[in-house]
Parts: C-alpha cells; sequence; structure tokens
C-alpha cells in the first residue's frame, strides 16, 4: 500500500499547521477559561440569590417533568 502524503504550501509534509486556525483555537480556549473563571465568581457572588431561583423553580420543575411523563405514557 502506497504511504499517503499531505500537501503544504507546496511541499509535502505529514502535519500541516495553518498559523490562523491555531491562533483562532488558541483564542477561543482563552476565551472559554475567562468565560468559567467569570461564571464561577458569579457564583460565588450571588450564592444567595441563587438558591432563591432554584428553590422557586423546584415546582415549575417538578410539573413539567409530570407532564412529560403523562405524555410519554399515553403513547
Amino acid at each position: 500500500m502506497a504511504q499517503e502524503e499531505k500537501k503544504c504550501c507546496g511541499g509535502t509534509e505529514e502535519k500541516c499547521c495553518d498559523p490562523k486556525k491555531s491562533l483562532s483555537t488558541l483564542l477561543k480556549v482563552i476565551l472559554g477559561l475567562v468565560f468559567l473563571v467569570l461564571g464561577g465568581l458569579a457564583i460565588l457572588k450571588w450564592w444567595g440569590p441563587l438558591l432563591l431561583i432554584v428553590k422557586g423553580c423546584i415546582g415549575l420543575f417538578l410539573i413539567l417533568a409530570g407532564v412529560i411523563t403523562l405524555a410519554i405514557a399515553k403513547e
């Protein structure tokens, strides 16, 4: 079997790395990490109101779960 070679920039290389693609990926990773840190800090800062919202949504969640269960049981 013949070994396939990828052509990159006029030459043959086993692996091609596009600098624009690498930079774009690096920026996305950095942005994702920044969002994770900010989200964690927001949870720590507003822990009380977050628990209040979760407690307030429990009833609605249970109603939705009941409706979905009845819809599945009906089929």
